[in-house]
C-alpha cells in the first residue's frame, strides 16, 4: 500500500513479526527520552570540563545525544499524534474547482486500504483501560491539521474509526470496475449528495453522458450540476427536467421514443398493480394500450400520454380515424364510402357490445366483416367494441386513474409534448439524442410534492433507458448517423433510489453494463428497496448487480450487514496478566510458596468490520469494497468555505441562463434567400 510503513522489527528477513502487539496506543515514554538527553546535550555544551571532555569531543557527545533527543522526541510526537488522530477529525476540504480527475480513474476522496491491524487498533482503542489515554493532553490541541471540538461533535460519530491510520493517501476507483455499478448508503444528513456531487463533477469533465435522476428536486444538486456544466464548457450539452417547475422545465415523451411498439404498452402497463386478481385486469390494459398505441403508429401519430388517456375513455374515434385510413388503402374496398352509405345495420341483430356504441363506428366494423376484409390492427380495434362499454369501462378502470395522474395540470404539457406549438420555447430531447450528443440530464421528479406521478415518471424513464441500452448493444452509438461514432460512456446517478426502483430498473442493471450504462445508485436502507419491490427475493438480485458497494454511516444492522457480511475473518490479540501463586507442603524444601508473573497473549476471531462500526461513522466518512473486494475506508472534502462564482444563485436564474441560451424560441437559418423557422429539439 503507498505511504505504509512496516510495523515492528523483522527477523532474518522472512516477514515475522518481532512484536505480536504495537502498543500504538500508549504514554509518550519516548519524550521523557528525548528530555533527558536534550538535557544532557546542554549540559556537555555549557560544562565540558564536568564530563571531564576536552574540545572537539564535547561537540561530538553533545551532537549523539542531541541526535538521540530528535529521534526519540519525534517517537514521541508520533504517539502523540496518533493519540490524537484517534480523537479529531482531521480537516479536509476542497473547492469544486480543485477536486482532481482522471480520464482513467474515479476519485472517491483519502483514506487507506483497511486490514487486520486496523481492525486491531480499533479494538485496543474501544478498551476502557485506554480511555485516559484518548482525554487529549496539553500537546494534543496544538497539533495541525485537525477539526476544532465543535466542528468534530457536528460530524458525529467516532473520529477513532479513520483515526487508527495517521498516513493516508488519495482513493482512486478504476473507470472499468463502475460498469458493474455502484450502490452508495446511508443514512440522512451523512454526505451522500456531497458524494454524488463529486462523482458527477468528475463524471462531467470526463465529457460522459450524465443523467441524474433527484426524485425530492433538490435545488442545491441542480446548481451544483449546472456549475460543473458550464465549469466544463458542457453548458450548451446542459438539460433540466423538472416536475415541480415545469415552466422553465424541458420536456419530454416518456412513450414517444421506442425500438419495438409493444413497449409502450409495457411502459404504461408497468405502473399497475399486479398482485391477485389485478394480474388479469394488467394483462388486458397492456393489449388494449398496445393495440391504441399501434394504430396511432399506423395514423403517422407519436404516441403520449394525452392521446393514451383520450382514447382510453373512448376508443371509437381512433376506431373510426383508423378504419377509414385503412380502407382508403385497401384495393378490395375501393367505393367503400358509398358502400356504407346504403349499407342497413339492424341493432337487434349485433353483438351485445356493438349495440351501445356509436353508428359510424358499428357500421365501419359491420362493412369489413361483411366484405371480409381483414387486417390486424382494425381487427383488434374492433374486437374492443364486442364489449358492453359499462363492463369495458370496468376493465380498463385501473389505467384511467394513472393517466389522469400524468395528464393533469402543468405536468399533461412537459409529458405530452406539441411540437408544433410556436409560442412554447422550452426544448423537447430523448435519450437517444442525449446519447448522441453527449448531453447532462438532470431529471427532478418533485417526489415530495406528487409521489405517485414522480414515481410513473421515473420508471417510464428508467424503461425508456432500458430499451435504448438494447439498442446500443446490439446496434452501438453511431446507429442511423454519418461515419463512426465513438462510443459514449453513460453515467446515471439516482437519488433516493427506493423511489425509483422497480421492473423496469432490474433489466438495466444486469443488462446494460455493455452498452456502457454505469448506474450509481443512493439510498438511505436496504429495507427500503425491499419494500418498495415487495419481494426479497427480487431485491436480492438487485443487490447482486452492484459489485461496488460505499457505505456511510447507516442506522439499520441488515444494511450494515450488506457490506460486513463480504468481509473476511480476522484474528486480534489481547494481553492478560497472571499472577499464580503456589504453595509448598514439603517440609525438607526452604521455600513455602512459589509465584510466577506474565502477560500472556489471547488471541481471538473477529470480523473485520462489525454492523456497530458503519452506525458510527463520522459525517462525510465511508467504507468501500473496490479493486476486487478490497475493503477501504474514505473520508469525502468537505465543500471549502470558497463561493463558486459558477454557482447560480437560483432556480430562476438557471431558467433565465437556459431561455436565453436558446436565442428565443426559435433558431433562424437562411435557406434560398428566405428566412426558414426551424424548432430547437
Amino acid at each position: 500500500e503507498p505511504g505504509a510503513r512496516p510495523r515492528g522489527r523483522l527477523l532474518g528477513g522472512r516477514g515475522v513479526m518481532a512484536y505480536p502487539l504495537e502498543a500504538r496506543l500508549r504514554p509518550a515514554h519516548e519524550l521523557g527520552a528525548a528530555s533527558v538527553s536534550a538535557l544532557g546535550a546542554a549540559m556537555v555544551l555549557s560544562s565540558p570540563g564536568l564530563f571531564l571532555l576536552t574540545p572537539p569531543w564535547h561537540l561530538a557527545l553533545a551532537a549523539a545525544l542531541l541526535g538521540h533527543a530528535l529521534w526519540r522526541g519525534a517517537a514521541g510526537l508520533r504517539t502523540l499524534r496518533y493519540r490524537a488522530n484517534l480523537q479529531r477529525r482531521r480537516r479536509y476540504e476542497l473547492s469544486s474547482a480543485e477536486i482532481p480527475w482522471s480520464s482513467e480513474r474515479l476519485f472517491l476522496g483519502r483514506g487507506f486500504r483497511w486490514d487486520q491491524r486496523h481492525t486491531q487498533r480499533l479494538y485496543e482503542a474501544r478498551l476502557p483501560a485506554n480511555r485516559p489515554l484518548l482525554r487529549g493532553g496539553p500537546l494534543a490541541g496544538a497539533l495541525t491539521g485537525f477539526v476544532p471540538a465543535a466542528d468534530s461533535s457536528s460530524v458525529g460519530g467516532d473520529p477513532a474509526i479513520h483515526g487508527v491510520e495517521p498516513d493516508e493517501s488519495e482513493i482512486w476507483m478504476d473507470l472499468e470496475d463502475r460498469v458493474g455499478h455502484t450502490l452508495v448508503l446511508g443514512t440522512t444528513r451523512v454526505g451522500k449528495t456531497r458524494l454524488a456531487e463529486l462523482l458527477i463533477a468528475q463524471d462531467i469533465r470526463r465529457g460522459e453522458v450524465v443523467v441524474v435522476f433527484d426524485p425530492k428536486g433538490d435545488v442545491d444538486l441542480l446548481r451544483r450540476v449546472f456549475a460543473e456544466a458550464e465549469r466544463a464548457g458542457r453548458a450548451g450539452e446542459f438539460f433540466m427536467f423538472h416536475l415541480g417547475h415545469p415552466e422553465i422545465s424541458a420536456r419530454y415523451n416518456p412513450v414517444g421514443s421506442f425500438s419495438r411498439i409493444t413497449e409502450v404498452a409495457t411502459r404504461i402497463a408497468g405502473q399497475l398493480p399486479s398482485e391477485g386478481q389485478s394480474a388479469a385486469f394488467k394483462e388486458f390494459v397492456w393489449r388494449f394500450v398496445n393495440v391504441m398505441a399501434r394504430a396511432l403508429v399506423a395514423l403517422g401519430r407519436k404516441p403520449d400520454y394525452q392521446e393514451i388517456n383520450r382514447y382510453a375513455s373512448d376508443v371509437e374515434p381512433l376506431l373510426i380515424d383508423y378504419f377509414e385510413y385503412w380502407l382508403d388503402r385497401e384495393p378490395a374496398a375501393s367505393g367503400w364510402r358509398d358502400e356504407l352509405r346504403s349499407l342497413a345495420i339492424d341493432k337487434k341483430n349485433l353483438d351485445k357490445g356493438l349495440q351501445s356504441r356509436g353508428a359510424r363506428a358499428v357500421s365501419l366494423v359491420e362493412y369489413a366483416r361483411r366484405k371480409k376484409l381483414y387486417d390486424p390492427i382494425a381487427h383488434a380495434l374492433a374486437s374492443t367494441l364486442n364489449y358492453e362499454k359499462s363492463h369495458f369501462d370496468k376493465l380498463v378502470a385501473s389505467l384511467l386513474p394513472l393517466m389522469e395522474k400524468l395528464t393533469t395540470g402543468r405536468t399533461a404539457s412537459l409529458l405530452s409534448p406539441e411540437l408544433d406549438d410556436p409560442a412554447d420555447w422550452r426544448p423537447v430531447f430523448d435519450w437517444t439524442s442525449v446519447i448522441h450528443l453527449g448531453g447532462i440530464v438532470y431529471v427532478g421528479l418533485d417526489a415530495l410534492s406528487d409521489y405517485e406521478v414522480a414515481a410513473a415518471v421515473g420508471n417510464s424513464m428508467f424503461a425508456d433507458l432500458t430499451s435504448v441500452a438494447g439498442s446500443l448493444y446490439k446496434f452501438g452509438t453511431g446507429r442511423g448517423l454519418p461515419g463512426e461514432v465513438k462510443p459514449r460512456r453513460i453515467a446515471i446517478h439516482a437519488d433516493e433510489f427506493n423511489e425509483l426502483i422497480g421492473d423496469e430498473f432490474i433489466p438495466l442493471l444486469n443488462k446494460a453494463g455493455g452498452a456502457g450504462f454505469q448506474v450509481t445508485a443512493y439510498t438511505q436502507t436496504w429495507s427500503d428497496v425491499e419494500a418498495r419491490i415487495g419481494s426479497p427475493a427480487k431485491a436480492g438480485q438487485i443487490a447482486d448487480n452492484f459489485n461496488t458497494p460505499i457505505m456511510l454511516r447507516v442506522k439499520e444492522v441488515a444494511t450494515a450487514e450488506l457490506l460486513t457480511s463480504q468481509l473476511p475473518e480476522v484474528h486480534v490479540v489481547s494481553t492478560v496478566v497472571s499472577s499464580p501463586v503456589s504453595d509448598t507442603n514439603d517440609p525438607v524444601d526452604f521455600a513455602d510458596f512459589a509465584s510466577r508473573n506474565e502477560d500472556r497473549i489471547a488471541p481471538e476471531t473477529v470480523r473485520m468490520l462489525e454492523p456497530t462500526d458503519l452506525v458510527q461513522l463520522p459525517k462525510g466518512e465511508a467504507f468501500a469494497l473496490i479493486h476486487g473486494g478490497q475493503l477501504h475506508k474514505i473520508r469525502m472534502p468537505l465543500p471549502s468555505a470558497a463561493s463558486d462564482p459558477l454557482m447560480p444563485a437560483s432556480l430562476a436564474a438557471i431558467g433565465t441562463t437556459l431561455r436565453a441560451r436558446l436565442d428565443g424560441p426559435w433558431n433562424r437559418l437562411e435557406e434560398g434567400g428566405e428566412a426558414k423557422e426551424q424548432r430547437v429539439v
